[in-house]
């Protein structure tokens, strides 16, 4: 999508020199079947995904297609480990939350926050993750792939009307119906933060998707900037209360207008780069 783009020029300009950036490794399959099937790993590398398998997905498959998914996740992996070192990192990409161990679903190829946090758990590195899910879609297949596993707590605030219809159990739901706006959805975040952190935890992922926004296409929820910033920040300011390594990654965003979007995850990143030179996150005027 041309945000992404969009994004890492903006960053470039306003944040960060180019050569700060990291381009991610691509993942090798070892690391991809932590979480993923080996025989669904097998056929994305391949090609031979079905057509019905490549419609789910909502894209044809192409040698661009896996090495973009590939590296996706190889972003937030990277994200993961340097957050634990420095405190906070973001991935300009991720957040496929729809791709299960076997299939993979809306743009979601594979699931990146899960094998990033099944990589941590392996290699001992924590004992326990959350995943803070604020992307405007549920975030199921992260809840299917941790539905037994006391080691990841999953938390969603999504649109109770919205993708997926056929929803999962994540440890923790909160579904808002169409029109929610603002104070009832960063209720939901808190309430969510609140449960995260009934038990330490080494890292969070929050999935900062800038889709719950009032001008997107296909959000319906209804959710100022203002408030999207104030995510941001609650966010940032409960995981360092907690000790938490905070990891960012961007989900999805449907703005008709693309600076609308850019402007959302943008903010995201520079409250985490501000926060990381200085321990503050930015304020909001909520």
């Amino acid at each position: 999508m041309a945000k992404y783009a969009r994004l890492r020029e903006r960053v470039q300009q306003s944040l960060v020199p180019s050569h700060a950036l990291v381009v991610p490794d691509a993942t090798p399959d070892a690391t991809l079947q932590l979480v993923h099937d080996a025989a669904y790993v097998r056929a994305v590398t391949l090609g031979t995904l079905p057509e019905s398998d490549q419609r789910r997905i909502g894209f044809p498959w192409s040698p661009g297609m896996v090495e973009r998914s590939r590296r996706s996740v190889g972003g937030t992996l990277a994200a993961s480990r340097a957050a634990l070192e420095d405190g906070v990192s973001v991935n300009l990409a991720g957040g496929t939350h729809h791709a299960f161990p076997g299939q993979g679903n809306g743009f979601c190829v594979f699931n990146d926050v899960a094998v990033a946090a099944r990589a941590l758990l392996t290699d001992g590195r924590i004992r326990r993750a959350v995943v803070i899910d604020t992307d405007v879609h549920q975030g199921d297949g992260t809840a299917y792939i941790f539905r037994d596993d006391p080691a990841v707590f999953t938390f969603s605030v999504h649109g109770r009307n919205n993708f997926p219809f056929r929803k999962q159990s994540s440890d923790l739901d909160i579904d808002l119906p169409d029109g929610a706006g603002d104070d009832a959805w960063l209720a939901a975040v808190r309430r969510g933060l609140d449960a995260a952190f009934g038990a330490p935890a080494q890292v969070a992922f929050c999935i900062a998707g800038a889709d719950p926004f009032a001008g997107d296409r296909l959000g319906r929820l209804d959710v100022s900037a203002a408030a999207l910033a104030e995510r941001d920040r609650m966010v940032i300011e409960r995981c360092a209360h907690e000790g938490a390594a905070i990891v960012f990654v961007m989900g999805g965003g449907y703005a008709a207008d693309i600076e609308d979007i850019v402007a959302i995850h943008f903010h995201t990143v520079a409250s985490a780069a501000r926060f990381a030179e200085t321990g503050v996150p930015i304020a909001t005027s909520r």
